[in-house]
């Protein structure tokens, strides 16, 4: 990776790819020959389909991957800084303060001022949260303190790898209001449109079949509606040429039977005909959404089939008991709402293993459970084998069937969880979901990672589960496209009972 001049003028450029390549092996090709610029001061959007290599772009910019070929060229001096999807399951255990303190060398009372003043921004500054452990913190919060330890840096290049998975309405308002602010250089991996739209001022397109790089100007819709308009272009230009060509091969097949000197002209036309056929223009293919699918329902089970007397939530940073009054039966669907760091997941982790306080599920229920985190899948298996495990006499054929619905085919098949992309994840849980066939269906935040494409399939899916189904997400347009029955506000709940508390 070489390093260029300093570049500090704004809108002088810092970072240069030049028919960079690279690839997870012969077999797994990422990028090739990928040429793109960034400008001092620009706001870009990187685009792509699950897959295509977006958190690879951020994995060669930090230097934690180097290319296979091409040049990588960043400015002198220019600092960078990640923010990532996840916090690295190895690292759960640790403090906030050992957290921070990767990237913010120097005595802890300094770290803990700094660490004070981030976190109070985003609301996670409560007594003792310096020793608090990672793993006791919402995937919210969780998300607040990746994009605060990045942003304690202030580095003169800000990666955001889909900042707002997680967040709750305030939270990404509020980050979207400081990307509007701020004076430096950012590149965010995102598929939340109307989120990019506010900020953006350009997009790199990474194409997973071609492999290369498309550059940009403007918005996320300003793309789309170029890249629609230069499609249209280039099939219409295609279909003359083909027209063209099919002329000239009839010309040349009716000339080559005459014989003679009608032979040169019957070779003429073949050759017109090749000629154009190298002129056909590589049209662009948008990305494919995954097919309408539909997750079965539980035979034989029925009634209530889940009962929620009383719950607990975290109010004030104290966990407090509520009563409430839920019920669910088949083809009943519970929203579920609240902010983050409420314990919504802590509440759908419980009743997933059906150890939730005061919440009664009943006996002889598939719960089909999709975790935010993917917990629930078995790195170490390949798509393959976590698939198989759901089903008493896995069906080789079946399981290929399913797979290839939500675009897990080819090495994808037979490639270990672990190392797939975090939207590969998602749709692998959602595969095995179907394969289920659950009496209950609890989704955390099921839209993460998600490419955007995918969501309406994915909405109208749940929307037809006929069982019941309990959901969190903090996504208004994914969430109207569902049928909802009965909706729980934390938040409201909790208010309620603190008002009577004071009578």
């Amino acid at each position: 990776m070489a390093r260029g001049e300093s570049g500090g003028s704004r809108g002088a450029t810092i970072v240069r790819f030049e028919e960079v390549s690279f690839g997870y092996g012969v077999k797994k090709p990422i990028l090739q020959s990928a040429d793109f610029t960034v400008r001092r001061g620009s706001k870009i959007t990187i685009m792509g389909q699950n897959g295509a290599g977006k958190s690879t772009i951020f994995a060669l910019l930090t230097g934690a991957l180097k290319p296979d070929d091409g040049e990588i060229e960043i400015a002198h001096g220019l600092s960078v800084a990640l923010s990532r999807q996840v916090i690295p399951r190895e690292q759960l255990g640790f403090t906030v303060r050992e957290f921070f303190k990767q990237v913010l060398p120097g005595p802890a009372y300094d770290i803990d001022h700094k660490i004070d003043k981030v976190l109070g921004v985003v609301n996670l500054a409560v007594a003792g949260v310096h020793e608090r452990a990672l793993d006791t913190f919402s995937g919210g919060q969780q998300a607040r303190i990746l994009l605060v330890q990045a942003l304690i840096q202030d580095p003169d290049l800000l990666l955001l790898d889909e900042p707002t998975n997680n967040l709750d309405a305030a939270g990404i308002a509020h980050l979207t209001q400081f990307l509007k602010e701020y004076g430096k250089t950012v590149l965010v991996i995102s598929h939340d449109a109307e989120f990019l739209n506010a900020f953006s001022d350009g997009v790199l397109y990474l194409d997973v079949r071609t492999k290369k790089v498309q550059q940009f100007v403007g918005n996320y819709d300003d793309v789309q509606k170029e890249v629609a308009a230069a499609m249209a272009r280039d099939n219409r230009a295609n279909a003359l040429r083909e027209k063209e060509i099919q002329a000239n091969k009839d010309k040349a097949n009716f000339f080559a039977n005459k014989g003679g000197q009608m032979r040169l002209v019957a070779k003429r036309m073949r050759e017109k005909a090749d000629e154009l056929e190298s002129e056909m223009v590589d049209v662009r293919h948008e990305d494919k959404a995954i097919r309408p699918f539909r997750i079965p329902f539980q035979e034989g089970v029925g009634g209530e089939m889940v009962r929620i007397e009383s719950l607990s939530i975290m109010n004030e940073g104290e966990p407090r008991e509520i009563p409430v009054e839920v019920s669910l039966r088949r083809g009943e669907h519970l929203l579920l709402k609240g902010p983050n760091g409420i314990g919504k997941s802590t509440l759908l982790a419980g009743i997933a293993e059906r150890k939730a306080k005061g919440v009664t599920v009943a006996p002889g229920i598939v719960i089909g459970y999709y975790r935010q985190d993917f917990s629930n899948l078995d790195f170490e298996k390949s798509v393959r084998d976590e698939l198989a495990a759901v089903l008493e006499r896995p069906d080789e054929q079946e399981l290929r069937r399913i797979a290839a619905a939500f675009q897990l085919t080819g090495d994808i098949f037979h490639t270990r969880i672990g190392v797939l992309s975090e939207g590969q994840k998602a749709l692998t849980a959602f595969a095995r979901l179907v394969l289920l066939k659950p009496g209950l269906l609890i989704l955390d935040e099921p839209t993460n990672h998600v490419n955007f494409r995918h969501l309406p399939v994915i909405a109208e899916a749940l929307s037809e589960y006929e069982g019941p189904m309990i959901l969190v997400s903090h996504v208004p347009d994914f969430v109207e496209k569902i049928r909802i029955d009965q909706q729980l506000d934390l938040e409201q709940q909790a208010a309620k009972k603190q008002k009577k508390g004071k009578k």
